[in-house]
């Protein structure tokens, strides 16, 4: 049913690609004559197309890329915001959120531009694996305004709010190794070996019970709005919750009898 939904539905500059063989989806930004610059309309879609694929039981792992290799996305269409009211502006975060909402493992795949919008919606994914030639910036201050989709809020608690101000404060663009300084991105690797490196990471993820990663993600999402006692609770209620799991059970099994275990995500 969702793949038929996924077939069926014309999305703005976006497009996916399933691999039933790999548990994994592809959403590709597809605008590379634009540098894959992102509509409203394709923020809506964007997360529409996370919710069904939220659902589908045949996905396990969700990548997000763009088309070509100058960019993963330059950001928005500028001038739409003249067009749209100051309420519909200030939901927009909600859309682009998407990724992090999400129960599934989430890599962006990020080369060239990654900028405003882009590096938003990057942020709020759990991996960045980004090639030499990425550079990421929020240069919204350039227009008068500020990053309006989560930015500021996403950089500062990931890079700490110095470096926050330091690079949207100054709208400075940050090179790939100086993004992985500060812990914007999991790790660079030379733009030939990007796809390679995405594909071993999934290879990882698929290794893993997608019950205990989804209950991992949650509780790490979860934890980072409130202090330290509050996380324990809600990590050691999950912790007792797994007990019960059959994943958990197979896991013991399999460490015990030395094999590979077989995780069914129950």
């Amino acid at each position: 049913m969702e793949q038929q939904k996924l077939g069926q539905i014309e999305w703005d500059h976006l497009r996916v690609e399933k691999n039933a063989e790999r548990k994994t989806a592809t959403i590709v930004l597809d605008r590379p004559e634009k540098m894959n610059t992102l509509s409203f309309t394709a923020r809506a879609h964007l997360s529409q197309i996370f919710d069904l694929l939220n659902n589908d039981d045949e996905v396990r792992v969700i990548i997000l890329k763009g088309e070509g290799t100058q960019a993963f996305t330059s950001g928005g269409t500028i001038t739409e915001f003249m067009e749209r009211s100051p309420e519909e502006l200030s939901m927009l975060h909600k859309n682009v959120a998407a990724p992090e909402r999400s129960p599934k493992p989430v890599i962006a795949q990020l080369q060239g531009y990654t900028f405003g919008v882009g590096l938003e919606i990057a942020m709020a994914c759990d991996f960045r694996i980004a090639s030499e030639t990425t550079q990421l910036a929020l240069p919204e201050l350039r227009l008068g305004m500020i990053p309006g989709s989560g930015g500021t809020q996403r950089v500062a608690r990931i890079a700490g709010l110095g470096r926050a101000k330091d690079m949207i404060m100054r709208a400075r663009r940050i090179p790939a190794a100086e993004a992985y300084q500060w812990g914007l991105v999991t790790m660079v690797t030379p733009q030939d070996e990007l796809e390679n490196e995405v594909q071993k990471l999934v290879d990882e993820l698929l290794l893993f019970s997608p019950l205990a990663l989804r209950t991992l993600k949650q509780v790490l999402n979860a934890s980072q709005e409130g202090p330290l006692s509050t996380g324990l609770e809600i990590e050691g209620y999950a912790y007792g919750m797994l007990r019960s799991t059959n994943d958990f059970r197979e896991g013991v099994d399999a460490f015990a009898n030395k094999r590979k275990p077989n995780f069914t995500g129950q």
